[in-house]
C-alpha cells in the first residue's frame, strides 16, 4: 500500500506544524497568564502529539504482526 502510505506522510508532516503551532499559542497563554486558554492548548498539543506518534507507527511500520 505504498500510495496510502506516502499520503499518511504527508498527513503526519502537516499534523507535526499543526502541533508545533498549538504548542506556540499555548505558551504565549501561558506567558500571558491565561491559564484556561493555556491548559486547553497544552491538553490539545498532547492528543495531536498522541495521533502524530500513531500516524508515525503507521508509516514506518517496525515489522508484521506488531502495528497495532
Amino acid at each position: 500500500m505504498p500510495d496510502a502510505r506516502a499520503e499518511l506522510s504527508s498527513l503526519a508532516s502537516a499534523l507535526s506544524e499543526l502541533t508545533r503551532r498549538v504548542g506556540s499559542l499555548a505558551e504565549q497563554a501561558e506567558a500571558a497568564h491565561d491559564d484556561e486558554l493555556s491548559v486547553e492548548l497544552f491538553a490539545c498539543e498532547r492528543a495531536l502529539r498522541g495521533a502524530g506518534r500513531r500516524l508515525e507507527r503507521l508509516t514506518h511500520p517496525r515489522g508484521r504482526g506488531g502495528n497495532r
